[in-house]
């Protein structure tokens, strides 16, 4: 019989444990290391037991790291750093395996003293220590503690391309996104790995345009990609709302045979649908081979913020039809479908069935799209009675939820009671301010306007600028409000001046309500001609020809009056425009909206 041959009985107690111990000891084969691991590693769980864990070491024959590597990764930092104290106090010395099995869940303290351990040791310069070591500094937020680290190294041979990654890599999850992209074109050679990390980085940053510089310089080395890097430049693709990009980057991993797994299916299923083409997500959605949770509320969250509802439902009970139960997030897409397309009762009905039929405990997130629901509707009682019966006090999105239904529905004493609580939950985001300023000059109170910007200008919240992003022809261009830097500055600007005129004719007439200034009706008109929105529909126009579609992605809810020109421009100039707004899609076509102006 070999030594592993003894049948593993549930060792839940140190009582059962030292009978175990007892039987392997008469069976000679209490030194065996699969039976050894499994007693230390209960042990170890409790500090209490680690006097008889260095009785089992010190009788053990050959009592050799690799017997006790493993544990440290399974154990807490406090019970690592007791056990560790243990090995040493034997003494048995770690190997230059141990150490890093302690450093990634290592808390600043720990992660020094292990630092001078390794440096005691004469392990620093082995790369698996030395690298473990820089991302247990990031995991603590020490950028500068790794970067010393880093540093005061070169030229070790501790130095690889781990651990250049890993300080790219560090640095992009801090934010030091500049400080990354300095160090990745100083790397003296890089892999897969280290270019994800930078495309990544860009992505977590905001700056999807370059991401996918990075991709494509990755691209231009003739560099093989894999699944990973495929799926990063994708989510690129979708945070900049270009759709050209995102095909192309869908040719290049069917192409480069990179395997379609359910990670990178659901992420070009999500930058279709995000980038306005829900036709081209559902296409992909029908091949997949296989079909997980993720894909299926991928593709129902796609369907329901382009107004899509009864597709959204139909694909839902097709869900249930393959035996898919659904979950929490299914459930959130299900009611946005509904509150986009003001089906009250459909949603109250899939909120009581979901809860009943697949008993999905309601979250905060499932609270707030029913005050959405409700309050959209202008049912702002039902939406009051919702935060009222629920079971935790609201957060800022169920509370901001009834708040913009408030500024729809112009409801100026419920929605500035519900603005300033807003405001006092989220105080640094100028969002809150601004929707309050909105409601408030839509009732001409024009000081408590001006209180409200003043309160912004003493807390030094600065309002987020619109910014619009139009791919034409593949090229990406955004657009901020108020300012244009292009070199056809002066022809945009004709165009916006032009098309503004030519939907007048029609029958277009501004709405200002949204204008924060107690200013002129002329000034007011002015000041919405810059809206970004305006801006790239005009680079548009100057670019396409009637039969076209045109996509624009902006960074917030699009206003009034942007919604009614470009219903007015679909019209006049002949073009489909899709615009995806900070909630939802707007299809414009023949001077109409789907969403049939309920948004």
């Amino acid at each position: 019989m070999s030594a592993t041959s003894v049948s593993p009985i549930p060792i839940t107690t140190i009582w059962e444990l030292k009978q175990h111990h007892s039987q392997l000891v008469r069976l000679g084969r209490a030194s065996h290391p699969a039976h050894a691991r499994r007693l230390l590693a209960f042990l170890a769980r409790d500090p209490a037991h680690l006097p008889y864990a260095a009785r089992l070491l010190a009788h053990h024959p050959d009592p050799h790291p690799a017997l006790f590597n493993p544990l440290f990764a399974s154990l807490p930092p406090r019970h690592a750093a007791a056990f560790l104290a243990l090995m040493l106090s034997l003494p048995l010395h770690p190997d230059h395996f141990t150490l890093p099995q302690l450093l990634p869940t290592a808390p600043l303290p720990l992660a020094a003293q292990l630092h001078a351990l390794l440096l005691k040791l004469n392990f620093h310069s082995h790369a698996h220590s030395f690298n473990a070591l820089l991302a247990a500094y990031f995991a603590n937020g020490r950028a500068d503690l790794a970067s010393r680290l880093f540093g005061g190294s070169s030229p070790s041979p501790a130095l690889d391309v781990v651990s250049w990654t890993t300080m790219v890599g560090g640095l992009c999850r801090l934010g030091l996104v500049d400080d990354a992209r300095e160090l990745f074109d100083a790397m003296p050679e890089r892999n897969l790995v280290s270019w994800n990390s930078m495309i990544t980085g860009y992505i977590k940053a905001g700056r999807f345009l370059h991401a996918l510089e990075v991709f494509d310089q990755m691209r231009a080395l003739g560099l093989e990609g894999n699944g990973f890097v495929a799926t990063s430049a994708v989510v690129a693709c979708t945070g900049a709302g270009a759709l050209a990009r995102g095909r192309e980057v869908h040719r290049w991993a069917e192409q480069s045979g990179i395997k379609m797994d359910e990670k990178l299916a659901t992420a070009i299923i999500d930058m279709y649908c995000k980038c306005g083409s829900v036709e081209e997500a559902w296409r992909m959605f029908q091949v997949l081979p296989t079909k997980g949770l993720t894909s299926w509320n991928c593709m129902i969250g796609g369907l329901a913020v382009h107004g899509r509802c009864k597709d959204a439902i139909q694909l839902f009970h097709q869900m249930e039809r393959e035996n898919m139960a659904p979950d929490d997030v299914t459930l959130v897409n299900l009611l946005t479908a509904c509150s986009h397309t003001g089906m009250v009762s459909e949603g109250r009905h899939y909120y009581n069935y979901a809860v009943q039929r697949y008993g999905i405990e309601p979250k905060m997130e499932h609270y707030g799209c029913m005050v959405d629901l409700f309050g959209r509707a202008g049912l702002l009682d039902e939406a009051k009675k919702v935060i009222s019966d629920m079971p935790m006090e609201p957060d800022i999105g169920v509370l901001g939820a009834l708040f913009g239904a408030c500024k729809i529905h112009r409801d100026v004493d419920l929605g500035e009671a519900i603005g300033w609580r807003v405001i006092d939950l989220d105080p640094q985001n100028s969002g809150r301010y601004v929707l309050l300023a909105n409601l408030l000059a839509s009732a001409g109170r024009w000081e408590d306007v001006a209180k409200v910007r003043r309160l912004m200008d003493e807390r030094n919240v600065g309002k987020e600028a619109g910014r619009s992003v139009i791919e034409i022809e593949g090229e990406v261009c955004e657009f901020q409000c108020g300012s244009l830097c292009h070199p056809q500055e002066k022809d945009i600007f004709a165009m916006a001046e032009d098309m503004m005129r030519k939907i007048r004719l029609e029958g277009y007439t501004p709405d200002t309500s949204d204008v924060l200034h107690d200013v002129s009706d002329e000034a007011k008109e002015t000041s919405l001609l810059y809206h970004s929105e305006k801006l790239a529909i005009a680079f548009g126009l100057l670019r396409t020809k009637p039969g076209d579609t045109m996509r624009v992605t902006k960074n917030l809810r699009v206003c009034r009056d942007c919604h009614e020109v470009t219903k007015f421009i679909s019209l006049v100039f002949e073009r489909e425009i899709i615009v995806r707004d900070r909630n939802r899609f707007h299809h414009f076509k023949d001077g109409l909206c789907s969403c049939k102006d309920y948004w």
